[in-house]
């Protein structure tokens, strides 16, 4: 009932602000944002993940029907970003770089090779269990960024890892602590970093994003 109750606020917030705002804002505009307000409360405050994006989909969808420039423009400077982080982290020139407009990459079922790597996706999903991973060099750099991305990592403990990782719109869970909201960051470092034998290097930084990363 209170979940309801909610929901019904939002609309009428809407609602208001169309009334308010409607020489400047379209119906669509207004009926995405609401989208993308009860999608934030599936995520953060019920955990219904699942519901939660599908919402954020829905969304955009309105919003591109509405702003298709505003989300070219969106898109093209995440890339223009992207460009610039993949140069700045990635040490090693021979380093593999690729962008797709949609992706899903599930490394978490059979031994694979790890590379140094920059991926960038305006919609993407990644799973990476680095416990079955092959590791090219003893310090790997991997970048992930895009416009929505639901991203699981899986990282064993005797694998130093550095850790930054930037979400505008949704939630960073890092070994059970969940941060869920606007502008959400987390930067963290293996305190045995510098002793382990091998060590990866994860930057991830999505707009909207579900980033989930684990040490086993």
């Amino acid at each position: 009932m209170q979940g309801k109750n909610r929901n019904i606020a939002f609309i009428m917030i809407g609602i208001g602000l169309f009334m308010l705002l409607g020489d400047w804002i379209s119906f669509l505009t207004i009926a995405a944002l609401i989208l993308f307000f009860i999608g934030l409360d599936q995520i953060r405050k019920r955990g219904n993940t699942r519901r939660g994006y599908m919402l954020f989909v829905i969304g955009g969808i309105l919003m591109l029907l509405d702003h298709f420039t505003l989300l070219l423009g969106i898109i093209l400077i995440s890339l223009g970003l992207f460009y610039a982080k993949s140069k700045k982290e990635q040490r090693d020139e021979r380093y593999i770089q690729k962008q797709n407009l949609m992706s899903s990459l599930k490394w978490d079922r059979e031994p694979w090779v790890l590379r140094n790597m920059s991926l960038w996706h305006v919609v993407g999903e990644v799973n990476l269990d680095l416990s079955l991973a092959i590791m090219e060099e003893k310090e790997c750099t991997v970048v992930l960024q895009g416009a929505l991305g639901d991203i699981d990592v899986s990282i064993p403990d005797d694998i130093g890892l550095e850790l930054e990782a930037n979400v505008v719109l949704g939630q960073i869970n890092f070994n059970h602590d969940k941060e869920a909201g606007f502008m959400n960051k987390r930067v963290w470092k293996s305190p045995h970093y510098d002793l382990c034998d091998q060590k990866v290097k994860l930057v991830i930084s999505y707009i909207v994003g579900d980033i989930d990363i684990r040490i086993n």
